[in-house]
C-alpha cells in the first residue's frame, strides 16, 4: 500500500476585470505585417543587414513565484530544456539590460536566449528600462514571449471579457483546439480539452476568455454563449509591435490535466520548434507475482493474514487470490483489443509449488506458458523471498536480525543469485524469452527499505553482476531517482492504489475505506496521522465506491504521470488480474482518455524495464551536463550547433525534414513524434559536435 497523493492546489485566480494589468501601447499595422515574417524565425528588418545572428538555445524565465511560471519551468525541466531564472522576488537579481540578452560573439550578433517566459505581459512594469530593453531585443532577433497567465484585456489583444467574452470558473469546461492551433503548435492534440474537476466543492481553475482583437490568433477556445454561438480565447498568439506573444488567460499549476495536455505546445511554440530536450508520453504497467499467490485483506479484522500485525490466522488456508486459466485467456484478449502491452514480472518456483499442491496440474501456467509471445516477462525471483537483512519477525514492525556482536545478518550473495538463476532456468526450459538483464526482486528487497534497513544488502550488487542484471526495480514512492547498485541501476516503478491483496471491488473498497477514512468515521486515521495523505470525507459505498471514486482516482494519476514525459512504469499486481480482475477498468479509463486528448501522431510509449533505465540514466547525464554548464547550443539560420562532453547524448527536437550532418553527406534526424523529429544523438565519429540543417521554408 501506499499513501494517497494530497490534493496540489489549483493556481490562485486573478479577479475578473479591466483594472490590475496596465495596457501596452497600440499596434501599428505596418507592426502586424513585420510580426508576419518571425514565424519563420528570421530577425526583423532592422537587423537583416547584419550577419545572421547566433541565437543561444536556452530559454529565460522570468519567475514571480506564481504557479504558471512554476508549471512552464517543470515542463522545461522535465523535458531538458536548458532555462535560466531571473527571479522577481530577489533583492540581488541581476538587472536586465541589453547587455544581460544579447552581445556579440566572433563578430556576430548573439541572443543568449531563444524564448522568454513572463508571469504576464508587463512583468517589469510598462515603463521601466527592463520592460523597454526586453521588447527591443525580442523585436531585433525574433524572439518569442510567453506570458504565462494574464487577463483577457487589449493590451495583449483581447476585448475585455465584459465585450462578449467570458471569465468565472473553468472546472469541467470543454475547450477545443483551434483550427490554426490544430496546424500551429498544439497539432498533437485531438481538437477536446477539457478542464479538471476533481471535486465539485473546490474551484479549482479561473480564467479569462476573450474576443480576438487585430493581431491575434486563437489557438484555444471556449464557447461564450449568446445566440450567435460566438467562442472566445483561453490560448492564442498576437502578433504586434515586431513582436509575438503566447498569450495563457486561465490559471494552472504543473499537475493539472489541461497544463500537461498544452505544456509541449507552449514549448514548441516558444522555441519556434528547435530546442534541446525531447519528451514523450509513456505507460507501462509491470504485473508482479504472476503465477504466485497473494493473501486476500480480511474485511473484519482489517488486515491482511500472513503480515506481523495480523493476529491469527494462515494466509494459505484463507482463500488466497491467483489468477486462473480463464483469467489469463482474457488478458490476452484485452490485451489484443486494448493494443497494449502488460509487462508480466513471475516467480516460476511458486507456480511449481503450487502446481506440487494442486495435483501436479496448473492450468494457469499452461495458458501463460501457450501465450507467452504476447507478453513481456520480467524475472521477479524463483520463489520471491525476501533478499535483504535477515527477519526478525518477533516484533512488529520487524526488523534486521543480528549476530552476537550486533552485526547486521544479511541474506547471502549465493541465495540471492540463486534466486535470480533458477527463475531465469525456469523459463528458459519453458520457452519463454526473458531479457536477463532485467529484474524485480520481491517487495524490491535487497535495496534498502527505511527504516528497518537503511543500507542495500551488501551482498545484492555483486549478485546481480554474477547473472548479467543491469536493471533492478525500486519503488518510487520509497526512491524516486535512479541510483547505482554496483554495476546496475534501479528503476523506480510507481505503484498503484490497486491493492495487492483484494479480487473483489468489495475488498478493494474495505481497505481504501481503512486506509483513507478518519477513525471517527471507522478509519484507521492513518491518513489524519500522515501529511503526505488526504482522508475521504465519507466512507465509500462498498456497492459503488471502486468504480465511481477509486479508478477515476487512479486512471487521473497514472496519466498524470504519462503526460508529464515520465517513463517509470506503474506497478500492480496479479491478484489485480484475477476474480473481478479489477485492473481493467482502470487500464480501459487510462487509454479512453488518453486516445480522446492526444492525436495519432502522439501514441503512448510503452518501453521495457531496459529502456526506461536507459532513458533515466541519460536524463541524468545530461542534467549534470545542463548544470556544469558544459552543454553549448545554438543556432544561425537554418544551421543547429550542440557540443557537450563526450560520452554524453543529447536530446534535440526539431521540425520534419530536419537533417543530421555526417562526415559524409547528411541523414534524416531523430523519429517522428507529435508532429516533430526529436531523438538522444551524439556527434558522429571523428565529429566535435551535432549540427543539424533545418529544412528551408
Amino acid at each position: 500500500m501506499h499513501a494517497n497523493r494530497s490534493r496540489m492546489p489549483a493556481a490562485a485566480p486573478r479577479k475578473s476585470g479591466k483594472q490590475g494589468v496596465p495596457r501596452r501601447a497600440g499596434r501599428t499595422a505596418g507592426a502586424l505585417a513585420a510580426a508576419a515574417l518571425l514565424a519563420t524565425v528570421v530577425p526583423s528588418a532592422q537587423a537583416a543587414a547584419d550577419p545572421a545572428p547566433r541565437i543561444d538555445l536556452t530559454v529565460l524565465v522570468v519567475d514571480d513565484g506564481g504557479s504558471a511560471i512554476g508549471a512552464i519551468t517543470a515542463e522545461l525541466k522535465g523535458s531538458g530544456v536548458p532555462y535560466r531564472v531571473l527571479d522577481l522576488n530577489d533583492p540581488n537579481r541581476p538587472v536586465l539590460t541589453p547587455a544581460f540578452l544579447s552581445d556579440t560573439v566572433d563578430g556576430r550578433p548573439r541572443a543568449k536566449y531563444q524564448g522568454v517566459v513572463l508571469p504576464h505581459e508587463s512583468a517589469f512594469g510598462p515603463d521601466s528600462a527592463e520592460h523597454t530593453a526586453l521588447q527591443t531585443y525580442e523585436r531585433t532577433f525574433g524572439i518569442p514571449q510567453v506570458d504565462a497567465y494574464t487577463w483577457s484585456h487589449p493590451g495583449v489583444g483581447l476585448d475585455y471579457t465584459t465585450d462578449g467574452g467570458w471569465s468565472g470558473v473553468l472546472d469541467g469546461v470543454t475547450a477545443a483546439v483551434t483550427p490554426a492551433g490544430k496546424s500551429g503548435p498544439f497539432g498533437y492534440l485531438a481538437g477536446a480539452l477539457t478542464f479538471e474537476d476533481n471535486d465539485p466543492a473546490v474551484s479549482e481553475s479561473y480564467g479569462y476568455a476573450g474576443r480576438p482583437r487585430a493581431g491575434f490568433t486563437s489557438y484555444v477556445d471556449m464557447p461564450v454563449g449568446g445566440t450567435d454561438g460566438g467562442r472566445a480565447s483561453l490560448v492564442g498568439e498576437y502578433a504586434a509591435d515586431g513582436r509575438r506573444e503566447l498569450v495563457v488567460t486561465f490559471a494552472y499549476n504543473q499537475h493539472q490535466r489541461q497544463f500537461r495536455a498544452l505544456s509541449r505546445g507552449i514549448v514548441e511554440w516558444l522555441t519556434q520548434g528547435v530546442h534541446l530536450g525531447r519528451s514523450r508520453n509513456y505507460l507501462s504497467v509491470h504485473v508482479d507475482d504472476v503465477l504466485a499467490p497473494d493473501a486476500r485483506w480480511d474485511t473484519v479484522r482489517n488486515c491482511t493474514p500472513g503480515d506481523l500485525d495480523c493476529v491469527g490466522g494462515d494466509p494459505e488456508a484463507e482463500n488466497p487470490i491467483r489468477m486462473t486459466a480463464a483469467d489469463a485467456t482474457y488478458a490476452a484478449a484485452w490485451q489484443k483489443a486494448s493494443g497494449f502491452t502488460l509487462d508480466m514480472v513471475y516467480n516460476g518456483g511458486q507456480g511449481e509449488q503450487w502446481k506440487t499442491e494442486h495435483g501436479g496440474t496448473d492450468p494457469l501456467a499452461a495458458r501463460l506458458i501457450a501465450d507467452r509471445a504476447q507478453y513481456r516477462w520480467i524475472n521477479h525471483t524463483y520463489t520471491h523471498p525476501y533478499l535483504g537483512c535477515v527477519q526478525d519477525n518477533s516484533t512488529v514492525p520487524w526488523r534486521c536480525a543480528t549476530d552476537a556482536s550486533g552485526n547486521t545478518l544479511w541474506v547471502s550473495r549465493a541465495e540471492i543469485s540463486a534466486q535470480i538463476r533458477n527463475n531465469l532456468n525456469w523459463a528458459a526450459g519453458k520457452g519463454i524469452s526473458v531479457d536477463r538483464t532485467e529484474l524485480v526482486t520481491g517487495e524490491h528487497s535487497g535495496l534498502k527499505t527505511l527504516p528497518q534497513q537503511p543500507a542495500d544488502n551488501p551482498h545484492l550488487a555483486g549478485a546481480l553482476a554474477d547473472n548479467g542484471v543491469k536493471w533492478t526495480a525500486s519503488d518510487n514512492s520509497r526512491e524516486p531517482r535512479q541510483r547505482a547498485v554496483g554495476a546496475a541501476r534501479t528503476v523506480p516503478r510507481h505503484p498503484m492504489n490497486v491493492y495487492y491483496n483484494v479480487g473483489t471491488a468489495a475488498e478493494m473498497t474495505d481497505e481504501y475505506n481503512w486506509v483513507y477514512t478518519s477513525r471517527a468515521d471507522g478509519g484507521s486515521g492513518v491518513c489524519e496521522s500522515n501529511p503526505a495523505s488526504t482522508c475521504l470525507p465519507a466512507p465509500l459505498d462498498p456497492a459503488t465506491g471502486y468504480a465511481e471514486h477509486i479508478v477515476p482516482q487512479e486512471a487521473r494519476i497514472a496519466l498524470g504521470h504519462v503526460v508529464a514525459n515520465d517513463p517509470r512504469p506503474h506497478y500492480v499486481h496479479q491478484s489485480n488480474l484475477a476474480e473481478e480482475r479489477l485492473l481493467y477498468p482502470v487500464l480501459d479509463r487510462i487509454l479512453a482518455d488518453y486516445r480522446a486528448l492526444f492525436a495519432a501522431d502522439t501514441p503512448l510509449v510503452n518501453p521495457r524495464q531496459k529502456d526506461v533505465g536507459t532513458e533515466l540514466g541519460r536524463r541524468d547525464a545530461w542534467d549534470a551536463a545542463l548544470a556544469a554548464g558544459k552543454v553549448t547550443a545554438y543556432r544561425i539560420g537554418g544551421t543547429v550547433t550542440v557540443k557537450a562532453p563526450a560520452g554524453v547524448q543529447i536530446p534535440v527536437t526539431a521540425p520534419e525534414g530536419t537533417r543530421k550532418q555526417l562526415v559524409l553527406g547528411t541523414a534524416a534526424f531523430g523519429t517522428a513524434y507529435a508532429g516533430s523529429r526529436s531523438a538522444w544523438t551524439a556527434p558522429e565519429l571523428l565529429q566535435t559536435a551535432v549540427t543539424l540543417q533545418l529544412p528551408t521554408a
